[in-house]
């Protein structure tokens, strides 16, 4: 028997025994099949929620309390297996009451170490592709006949208005439209609030010099991929466009130049009034369900600083940076040394302006070309679509590894990118730039996932840095501002005609302060992060995402953001999540988080 025999006939066992224990009468005892310290992480198939179980009680009170109501079955190996190490990995499918499932199973001596199980259907509510496409024409005679046209043009006309949505999403941006067409695609009827007066100009607004640092096969849109030729890199005026053009391909019902002016919930009701300007008239929805789709972000961070209101030159925060053409030969300070205060500085001197990077705290430095090579190459990447990997399989894969030990799986990763860009890395620190790995050694995307900061993809900017080029004030910040001049907390002063404040956003709550409530925003907590006690990310461990995706405090609100490839892959369970109850399903939710940071 070959090593791939082997390892699948291993998980066709381990599979046919979870099977038989979960649809017997003490399911629970499901829980022996995994290590002791085994790790079980759902999205939605058992729990209604986005969770992830550590240990084998935990797993035993999740299985006691979900399965005699979820009724899992039919767990199937979905190809053959795999080993390595030691490790045997199994794709698998299952099915539960209401709905079909993938899920992913990594085993040691026979037992499962991770367990990951994701909904990707629901049986009666299946979206309406491939052999279920509708027809598009209406073949036959008939007096009443409408054209796809006619169709579209009365639904524009009458949801928000006659008929209520049964969602309202606020936010335009690409989380939002990916959503929104998650929910067309299973009949859930969405309005996208966005004031842009059109879709992509989120980020057509942004900074002359923005690009995309994910590349390509990490960044796809649902249904619709990138097409083959389109860069590695999209410039932001190229993804501006293909979100117009997707917002329209995928008959979003999207509200463009629509301001949000508030929203409560009414607990009797069950309903949202949400208040609108749209095209400067006033309108009010009555959605059941009501998504907070402003990205990761927050409202932006701008530091109070003294002598802010006597500054004689130009300041903005980096979201509202112009770009760099206004700012030739001036003199510019730039606050802040993560992804946007890098990319800012760089177009400022490629428009020869003088500039300085006032860097307060340590940034992880990735280069690009090792961030594929190292990091994203195996899953996202041209070799790894040559090899079979779909960009489904490659965000399950990603997904199937729990939070607590994803570390474990990057240190050693990071450890290499260390080694291999030593001198890169030695010339930034001569340059006294302030360089870390994470306060564990686990690189960038654990930074990015514990506090969304902290962090650059080099494209470039760091080699100006280190040359000099780029000026840099580090260890220190901006202690007052004068008329034409920064002094800083060192005693130095900076003449400046320009101040870019790359000081980051806030959690996304404080948009739900802004719109609903401040006592909603404190209800659901501090968005993103996941308690993992090091640097702007304070525990207690919650194992997921805050907030993210899945069910909060505040009933019929939800919140959605994260890169392309979070937006693209978690939609799909909040978009289930939402079908679910416009049809009452019974959709009760375990393990439910409790709020231990306001902001």
């Amino acid at each position: 028997m070959n090593s791939q025999t082997n390892a699948t006939e291993q998980a066709r066992q381990w599979l046919a025994s979870f099977d038989e224990i979960l649809t017997s009468g003490e399911p629970e005892r499901a829980a022996d099949l995994f290590e002791q310290n085994g790790y079980w992480r759902d999205l939605v198939a058992m729990t209604w929620n986005l969770k992830t179980l550590e240990g084998r009680p935990a797993i035993r009170h999740m299985i006691r309390q979900t399965a005699p109501h979820i009724q899992p079955g039919n767990w199937q190996l979905s190809e053959p297996a795999t080993e390595q190490d030691g490790v045997i990995e199994a794709w698998l499918t299952f099915e539960t009451r209401d709905a079909r499932g993938k899920g992913h199973l990594r085993l040691r001596d026979g037992q499962a170490w991770t367990l990951l199980t994701t909904m990707q259907e629901l049986k009666d509510f299946p979206e309406k592709r491939k052999f279920r496409r509708p027809k598009g024409a209406q073949h036959g005679a008939s007096k009443t006949r409408q054209t796809w046209l006619e169709a579209r043009q009365q639904e524009e006309r009458e949801l928000g208005y006659s008929q209520q949505p049964y969602c309202v999403i606020i936010g335009g941006g690409q989380g939002g439209i990916g959503l929104a067409a998650r929910l067309r695609q299973l009949d859930v009827p969405t309005i996208v609030i966005e004031r842009n007066p059109t879709p992509g100009d989120s980020w057509r607004n942004r900074y002359k010099s923005l690009c995309l640092h994910d590349p390509v096969w990490y960044d796809h849109m649902p249904y619709l991929p990138f097409p083959d030729h389109w860069p590695v890199f999209a410039p932001k005026d190229k993804i501006g466009d293909w979100l117009e053009m997707y917002t329209k391909v995928m008959e979003l019902n999207y509200w463009s130049s629509t301001e949000c002016l508030g929203a409560r919930y009414d607990e009797q009701k069950g309903e949202w009034a949400v208040e609108v300007i749209r095209d400067g008239q006033p309108v009010t929805l009555k959605p059941r369900q009501l998504v907070l789709a402003t990205g990761m972000s927050g409202i932006p961070n701008i530091p109070d600083i003294p002598g802010m209101d006597s500054f004689e030159g130009e300041q903005h925060h980096s979201s509202r940076h112009p770009g760099a053409e206004a700012y030739r030969g001036k003199k510019c300070v730039v606050l802040g040394a993560n992804n946007s205060a890098h990319d800012i500085c760089a177009a400022l001197w490629e428009n020869d302006a003088d500039v300085t990077m006032i860097q307060r705290s340590p940034t992880h430095i990735i280069k690009s070309d090792t961030l594929m090579e190292r990091v994203l190459g195996g899953l996202y990447s041209e070799e790894a679509v040559a090899n079979g990997m779909t960009t489904e399989k490659a965000d399950l894969t990603f997904a199937s590894i729990p939070f607590r030990i994803m570390p474990e799986f990057h240190i050693p990763v990071y450890q290499q990118v260390a080694e291999q860009d030593a001198d890169f890395y030695q010339r930034l620190r001569d340059a006294g730039f302030m360089l870390d790995f994470g306060d564990d050694g686990s690189g960038l995307f654990m930074k990015y996932l514990r506090r969304g900061s902290g962090y650059y993809i080099d494209v470039g900017a760091s080699e100006l840095v280190a040359q000099g080029e780029i000026k840099l004030k580090s260890r220190t910040s901006i202690a007052r501002i004068n008329p034409r001049s920064v002094t800083l907390t060192d005693g130095s002063e900076l003449p400046a005609d320009l101040i870019v404040y790359a000081t980051g956003f806030g959690s996304m709550n404080g948009w739900a302060a802004r719109i609903i409530s401040q006592d909603v925003a404190d209800k659901v907590g501090k968005c993103w992060g996941m308690g993992s006690d090091t640097t702007k990310d304070p525990g207690p461990w919650e194992g997921e995402l805050r907030n993210m995706w899945k069910p909060t405090q505040q009933d019929a609100l939800w919140f959605h953001g994260g890169n392309l490839h979070q937006s693209r892959h978690y939609s799909l369970y909040l978009a289930l999540q939402l079908k679910a109850r416009q049809e009452g399903l019974d959709t009760p939710v375990y393990g439910l988080q409790e709020v231990h940071h306001l902001a």
